[in-house]
């Protein structure tokens, strides 16, 4: 599996394959940070553009952070856009529940980067995590995916927020 900074290198060559994968692993975060300030077709749009702003802006991206952080920069940008043009100045894309460190660190933009402590991409702990708390999957639909019960799904999770509120106690993702 490719990483995201290898993916935007990818794009910027004009490969459009790429840019689905990319596609495949943010949208999904992207499209639930943005569906908490704007209705569902005003998110179908913001992303659209967002991609399209990332074929277009590959060539330019440096590097110089996550790839997850960039791709949200554009994505609020496009959502500035939106409640502009639709006369809504009081959109709030910041939202983020300050008590809950784990789900502070799941809808960050370093996303990849906090979750590290669970071991390595692809494995069961950092899926898992990436499918509750990047793709807002409920707990039925995980289980489903995983092919466990909810319980288990529910233990797991209890687990991993243990485990990231650790991390962050300690200063290690800040």
């Amino acid at each position: 599996m490719m990483g995201d900074e290898r993916l935007v290198g990818a794009i910027a060559a004009g490969d459009g394959e790429a840019l689905g994968e990319l596609f495949g692993r943010h949208a999904p975060w992207i499209a639930a940070r943005l569906r908490r300030a704007m209705p569902a077709h005003a998110v179908e749009d913001a992303l659209q553009e967002t991609f399209i702003a990332v074929w277009r802006g590959a060539k330019g991206f440096k590097g110089e952070g996550a790839v997850g952080a960039w791709i949200w920069g554009i994505a609020r940008r496009q959502a500035a856009l939106w409640a502009r043009k639709n006369g809504r100045p009081e959109l709030n894309l910041e939202s983020v529940d300050p008590e809950d460190p784990a789900t502070a660190a799941a809808v960050g933009a370093d996303f990849d980067r906090a979750l590290a402590g669970l071991g390595p991409e692809g494995g069961a702990q950092r899926e898992l995590a990436r499918m509750i708390f990047v793709e807002d999957r409920s707990v039925a639909e995980a289980a489903s995916v995983l092919g466990i019960p909810p319980g288990t799904v529910k233990s797991r999770v209890y687990k991993i927020r243990r485990l990231l509120r650790a991390a962050l106690v300690q200063g290690e993702y800040r």
